[in-house]
């Protein structure tokens, strides 16, 4: 089966939640972040530092613009 691609429009705590089990599911890959309201750097650290459901276990970082999560670009 191939790969889908997902958008996330909203990066609050569902868009957030989204984010991270599509990124856990082979199958899926986030290709985009749309969230006006919300600075990049603060976008990385909220994905990063979950208060609910706790650290996220991977990588995550900002680069050229982008969030990269695992190594996988996301553009935002």
């Amino acid at each position: 089966m191939p790969e889908v691609n997902i958008g996330i429009n909203g990066f609050g705590r569902i868009g957030r939640l989204v984010c991270r089990a599509a990124i856990e599911n082979p199958k899926t890959k986030v290709v985009a972040i749309n969230d006006p309201f919300m600075d990049l750097e603060y976008m990385a650290y909220l994905f990063k530092y979950d208060s609910t459901h706790g650290k996220f276990d991977g990588t995550v970082e900002t680069k050229d613009g982008n969030l990269v999560v695992n190594g996988q670009v996301i553009h935002v």
